[in-house]
């Protein structure tokens, strides 16, 4: 069972940044895909933004681009997720998780192995 311990949230200013991390304990992280979660209170877990095992692919959600970037390290066994311009309403518990694929973490959303997340708050 892979191990997911998300970091870096906190209390923001709408306008502000944050930068979020994820270790993930497991031997195929530099082989598998990875994936940013959020839950907002009283919503479904969505897919906020996903990486390809190499870096080299990256997709994002509509409300996200341009203002999130997803990135990782393979030899740390960890990703991230540089939040800029932040919103009121991208206030959520963040999550990461990872799959074969970037397809695959659609899927993922119907786990139930996930990690502690991390909390998000955008003052306005």
């Amino acid at each position: 069972q892979v191990q997911l311990v998300e970091s870096g949230g906190g209390l923001v200013q709408a306008g502000g940044s944050l930068r979020l991390s994820c270790v993930a304990s497991t031997n195929i992280f530099s082989i598998s895909a990875m994936g940013w979660f959020r839950q907002a209170p009283g919503k479904q877990r969505e897919l906020v933004a996903g990486i390809a095992s190499g870096g080299d692919a990256t997709v994002y959600t509509d409300s996200e681009k341009g203002r999130f970037t997803i990135s990782r390290d393979n030899a740390k066994n960890t990703v991230y997720l540089q939040m800029n311009r932040l919103k009121p309403e991208d206030t959520a518990v963040y999550y990461c998780n990872i799959g074969p694929t970037i397809p695959s973490l659609w899927l993922v959303l119907k786990s139930n192995d996930w990690g502690q997340g991390t909390q998000v708050t955008v003052s306005s």
